[in-house]
C-alpha cells in the first residue's frame, strides 16, 4: 500500500450514498448480464455472525466462496475461536462453499497498525485495517479469475459502510478484473436477521473488533 492510496482511505467519507439501494440495483443487472451461469464471489468474512446474512443475501445469485483474511485479531486463540465458529456454521448451514484461510501473521500485521496505536476506535487505524485485509482479499479475488468481491463487514453498526465501499471502489480500479459488489447489509433489518441467525445456531459473539488495541480497549490490563 502506498502513501497516496492511504491518503484516499484516510480522508473523509464523500457524501453518504445509499449502498443498499445500490446493491439491489447491481443485482437486478447481474441477473440480467449472467443468464446462463451464476457469478463467482469471493467475500471476504471475519466471523460467523457478520457472515450469517450476508451469505444467506449473497448465495442466491453467487457461488460464494469465503475468504477468512483477519491476521489483525488477537491473541491467536480468538482468531481460533472465530475461526471455529465460522467453519460450523457453514458445515451446518452451508457445507457446499468453500472456506479459504490464508497463513495467520498476527505480529506482522500488528506491526504495520502500531503507528496508528493511539488513534481512537472507529477512524483512521480501523480504516487501515479494513484496507489491508480487502486489499489482500482482492488480490486473491483477481488471481483466482473471480467475478466479484465483497466484504461482510458493513453488517456491523461498528464499522463505517460509507468508507469501506470507497475502499472497494479503489481497490476496483487497482484488480479491474474483478467487480466490487457495493453492500451494506445492516440496512432492510439485515442486522437483526443476523442476530436472529446467531442466536438460531448460539454462535459466538465476540466483545471487541480484533486487534491487539481494540483488545486492550476493551479488556485493560
Amino acid at each position: 500500500m502506498n502513501e497516496r492510496e492511504w491518503a484516499y482511505w484516510h480522508r473523509d467519507a464523500a457524501p453518504k450514498t445509499n449502498y443498499y439501494q445500490e446493491s439491489l440495483k447491481e443485482l437486478e443487472a447481474i441477473h440480467s448480464e449472467f443468464q446462463d451461469r451464476r457469478p463467482r464471489l469471493l467475500l471476504h468474512a471475519c466471523c460467523a455472525p457478520c457472515a450469517a446474512f450476508p451469505l444467506e443475501f449473497l448465495e442466491q445469485t453467487f457461488d460464494v466462496t469465503i475468504f477468512y483474511n483477519n491476521s489483525n485479531i488477537y491473541p491467536a486463540e480468538e482468531y481460533q475461536r472465530r475461526l471455529g465458529e465460522l467453519k460450523r456454521y457453514l458445515q451446518e448451514v452451508w457445507p457446499e462453499i468453500p472456506l479459504i484461510v490464508p497463513p495467520y501473521d498476527n505480529a506482522a500485521y500488528t506491526k504495520k497498525l502500531e503507528p496508528q496505536k493511539d488513534l481512537p476506535e472507529g477512524c483512521g487505524r480501523c480504516f487501515y485495517c479494513y484496507a489491508l485485509r480487502m486489499d489482500e482479499a482482492y488480490r486473491f479475488a483477481a488471481m483466482e479469475n473471480f467475478d466479484f468481491f465483497t466484504t461482510v463487514m458493513t453488517i456491523s453498526r461498528q464499522k463505517d459502510s460509507q468508507k469501506m465501499n470507497e475502499i472497494g471502489r479503489s481497490l476496483a480500479k487497482k484488480y479491474p478484473s474483478v467487480r466490487y459488489f457495493y453492500s451494506d447489509f445492516k440496512k432492510n433489518r439485515g442486522i437483526d436477521r443476523g442476530q436472529e441467525l446467531s442466536r438460531q445456531h448460539s454462535l459466538y459473539r465476540q466483545d471487541y473488533c480484533g486487534c491487539l488495541y481494540s483488545y486492550q480497549g476493551r479488556h485493560p490490563q
